[in-house]
């Protein structure tokens, strides 16, 4: 089964569609959603896994990004094979590149298949937060995204643990994102990644909202869980897999505890940020299935 939107508005399109598709199966929001209050709101719209040269995946999602406003999130693995400056130049920059100026990266494995992902880093400069670092923070309308490196150490005590905890520790905020290339959980071949258990772990104590990664070469949703993979309808973090920007796409293993949707298309996730709630839309590109709904944020 495939939603059909009836407008073009995502809020419109996941109060009409709050079913989402993966073998036929219906889903729903985790919890009942009231009307938010007006207030600031924004959009972030994007994927991982994106520019390989001669595969047209990353020419067609960024065709679908010319549509859609927004703060583009670059989930890593973005220019293949091995993020050097060539790669940038004669993959990456022809397609996703004209929408550099609203980037927000993140870098991926591939990345630093160039010593010190220094390909990554001069290619987006500032964009990607310190060099040789890689992580960082930004405001998005009331929402506090919070841009991490999952190619770095991440354990406690590591320099971006630290930073991580000070981040989420002293801001005044409700609604939390977090970015970063390796998931914790996925359905995808590579499978789970126990490397970010305890930066995942501080995301769950510290009341994150919704964590976007990339790495399989699939769209997967999860149900909000908590750090050892049980649902968590009340604090979970809900996770999604978004490593559909245009690299050669994955089948999918056994499906994992908690995961919701699966979509095997190239395409961007589009989330509208608002005070006290998300809603998300899967944006395929034609042909593939989308995926829709919305959520409230963690009460405070």
């Amino acid at each position: 089964m495939t939603c059909k939107p009836v407008q073009s508005s995502i809020l419109a399109l996941a109060l009409v569609c709050l079913v989402a598709c993966d073998s036929g199966s219906p889903t729903s929001p985790s919890t009942p959603v009231t009307p938010a209050p007006p207030g600031a709101s924004a959009v972030l719209v994007g994927a991982g896994d994106i520019a390989e040269c001669g595969v047209p995946g990353a020419a067609a999602t960024a065709q679908l990004l010319d549509g859609l406003s927004g703060t583009v999130v670059a989930l890593g693995d973005l220019a293949y094979p091995d993020g050097s400056p060539a790669n940038y130049g004669d993959c990456f920059a022809p397609t996703w590149g004209r929408h550099k100026s609203r980037i927000r990266p993140v870098p991926g494995n591939h990345d630093y298949q160039t010593t010190g992902a220094a390909g990554y880093f001069a290619y987006f400069g500032s964009q990607a937060g310190a060099a040789g670092e890689g992580y960082y923070s930004f405001q998005a309308g009331t929402w506090l995204v919070v841009a991490l490196n999952s190619n770095i150490p991440m354990g406690v005590g590591s320099a971006q643990y630290q930073w991580l905890q000070r981040e989420l520790s002293s801001t005044a905020r409700q609604c939390t994102a977090a970015l970063m290339h390796y998931p914790r959980y996925t359905s995808g071949p590579n499978g789970d990644n126990p490397q970010v258990w305890p930066i995942f772990e501080l995301l769950y104590t510290s009341g994150v909202d919704i964590v976007l990664s990339g790495h399989d070469h699939v769209y997967e949703r999860f149900a909000p869980q908590d750090t050892s993979g049980r649902a968590d309808l009340a604090r979970g973090v809900r996770q999604f897999v978004v490593g559909t920007g245009g690299a050669p796409l994955y089948e999918f293993g056994a499906p994992r505890p908690n995961s919701e949707v699966r979509i095997r298309s190239w395409g961007v996730l589009r989330l509208n940020l608002e005070s006290g709630r998300y809603a998300w839309e899967f944006v395929p590109v034609p042909g593939g299935d989308r995926d829709a709904g919305l959520d409230q944020c963690h009460q405070p």
